[in-house]
């Protein structure tokens, strides 16, 4: 035993010897939550170093039935050439409540050589004890084959039922499991709601941990399930269904012992079937007044602006970057429109998304960066960015403006035979080459001069080609006008332009499903159909509902089929972004049934 001792301590030793962390402190005080009256608990302070004078706070508020007592604890942790010493010192008190509440219990000071220390601070909720009946015993009556939908089920919790269309809501899914000799194992087959009519963001509740809570005068163990951020799509009574569950519960029973070492208690399983009760919410429809600039974000929002140059050549890109910030339903807010002058060649814009789901919300920002070439010099003007959202708390529409950019523009002094750097980089023209026979030298020696009788002028190809002129001249001014008309019916315009639109849509789509990128490839293609259905029946996307859709494809002749096929797409796009997987055959087949649903509603309305 000596000579292992000695090994040991020469391999420590050899490795470079042990490495307190003295230098990194850490003092911390720990306990439960809540705790039912009448019940003890463990107060534990711990922490990392040889340290001396523990002062606790004052526990006055509780009983104090033992402590403090003292444990050390060390662990060697090798790593490759380096050793570490991992050190433990704890402080425990058994503890009882006096009476329930709520209580502070402030933080504890400790000395490590000639350094103070202070842990954090805590905060205990007494529950009240369950109801008991005259001989002392519990109420629950728990036993084999006797348990009921009081001693074990599941909570969906919304945190309002009365809110906006876009306005967020939290739902939470708690299993709740009676306090008194009950326990469940495993929790199986969860089959959740698919909360129809909402645009859902999963909140990462990682690892779900067991707290005491006190529920209708009973007190029960509580683990979240599940937690989401719901987004309204449309106002009305929108109902959340039933979610349900499987468990097996395991339930202590009473026994005989046979001798005085003998458990008396035995413990048994049973499969239960549980089911949360659905809720109905009530969403608002958003007040009329609604700016032009708004596209749906409700929420709390800012925005910035700016361009990367005011002063550029032609043929060199400039770019406008806006971000977004703020909570609410940021992730499906429509980008805003910046306007760059006709002569501009104009991008789709870039979108950089940094977004985070908590119980408090959806937040974030959204960068969105607009690019344009201009081909000719001057000075241009583009106008100021704006975007309108609804405020939560006053009510109202709030429209944010950016400034005016202006932008000079210099003539490119380009040379023949290359590009600008910004054209090279976004277009696929090729170099002018210059070839010997581009040019035609003047002969000098045996010229032959032939003699011209007829002449032009006067004749009936002179007089013909008036007439033609004129008659094309006729024509074009006629179609021109024609054009000027239907551009300024806006709606008709629109309508011309949805299927170019959602096909701009698509090939985005299509390069996500290339990417298999699931989320964002079903978000596109659910921007795709519902932006489709907007500009083809001519219906602002915030009042867009999938009962006045099926409305205005019934006005316009739209067999029922065809309509039917356009929802089953967005049920399949709500469906399929959140579930756990998705094979990517399926989205293939969503790809190719979106196309041609497109395709069929083309050759259906036709304006």
């Amino acid at each position: 035993m000596r000579q292992r001792f000695i090994f040991l301590l020469t391999i420590l030793l050899s490795s470079g010897g042990i490495q307190l962390k003295a230098d990194d402190v850490v003092f911390k005080v720990s306990a439960p939550e809540a705790v039912a009256m009448g019940e003890q608990f463990r107060l534990t302070y711990q922490i990392n170093a040889e340290a001396t004078e523990l002062r606790a706070p004052d526990m006055s508020d509780f009983e104090v039935l033992m402590g403090p007592s003292t444990a050390t604890s060390r662990n060697v942790q090798i790593s490759g050439s380096s050793t570490t010493s991992v050190f433990s010192l704890t402080f425990t008190y058994i503890l009882m409540p006096k009476s329930e509440g709520t209580f502070n219990l402030p933080p504890a000071t400790i000395k490590v050589k000639n350094s103070t220390y202070t842990s954090n601070a805590l905060v205990i909720k007494v529950l009240p004890p369950n109801a008991k009946t005259p001989d002392g015993q519990s109420q629950s009556g728990i036993s084999a084959g006797n348990i009921t939908g009081e001693d074990l089920f599941v909570r969906m919790i919304v945190s309002n039922r009365n809110i906006y269309e876009q306005e967020s809501l939290l739902v939470t899914f708690k299993l709740y499991v009676a306090a008194e000799g009950l326990n469940v194992v495993n929790i199986s087959n969860l089959k959740y709601p698919e909360f129809e009519g909402f645009f859902v963001n999963d909140i990462d509740i990682g690892q779900s941990q067991w707290k005491l809570e006190n529920y209708n005068g009973r007190n029960y163990n509580t683990a979240v399930m599940k937690q989401s951020i719901l987004f309204p799509q449309h106002a009305g009574k929108i109902t959340i269904g039933s979610g349900r569950f499987e468990a097996v519960v395991r339930i202590r029973t009473q026994r005989r012992a046979r001798s005085f070492f003998d458990d008396v208690f035995a413990y048994q399983d049973f499969n239960k079937e549980l089911a949360s009760q659905p809720v109905t919410i009530d969403v608002k429809p958003l007040p009329s007044g609604k700016p032009a600039s708004f596209s749906g974000a409700v929420g709390n929002y800012t925005m910035k602006t700016s361009i990367s140059s005011n002063h550029i050549k032609a043929n060199e890109a400039v770019t406008v970057k806006v971000t977004l910030s703020g909570t609410g339903n940021i992730k499906v807010v429509k980008n805003p429109e910046v306007v760059f002058p006709n002569d501009f060649d104009i991008y789709d814009p870039k979108v950089d998304s940094k977004i985070t789901t908590t119980t408090g919300g959806t937040s974030g920002t959204k960068t969105i960066e607009y690019m344009a070439i201009p081909r000719y010099g001057g000075d241009f003007e583009i106008p100021a960015v704006k975007f309108s959202y609804f405020d939560l708390q006053s009510g109202t529409y709030k429209t944010l403006s950016s400034e005016t950019f202006n932008l000079q523009v210099d003539k490119e002094e380009g040379r023949v035979g290359e590009t600008s750097p910004a054209v090279s980089n976004f277009s696929n023209r090729q170099n002018l080459n210059l070839l010997g026979e581009d040019i035609r030298y003047i002969k000098l020696s045996n010229v032959h001069f032939v003699q011209n009788r007829d002449i032009f002028f006067g004749s009936i190809t002179y007089v013909l080609s008036y007439v033609v002129i004129a008659f094309l001249f006729i024509l074009f001014f006629i179609i021109y006008r024609k054009q000027v008309k239907e551009n300024a019916n806006i709606a008709l315009v629109r309508t011309k332009k949805a299927s170019k639109t959602a096909v701009r849509r698509l090939k985005a789509a299509e390069k996500l499903l290339k990417e298999h990128r699931k989320e964002a490839f079903y978000e596109e293609i659910t921007r795709a159909v519902w932006g489709y259905l907007s500009d083809k029946l001519n219906i602002p996307l915030a009042d867009l509902t999938r009962e006045n859709v099926e409305t205005e494809l019934f006005k316009y002749g739209v067999e029922e089929s065809l309509s039917k096929e356009y929802m089953d797409i967005l049920n399949a796009c709500e469906f399929a972004r959140y579930a756990p997987s998705q094979v990517s055959d399926a989205m293939d087949q969503l790809f190719k049934q979106t196309g041609d649903a497109i395709s069929k509603m083309e050759n259906t309305i036709k304006k």
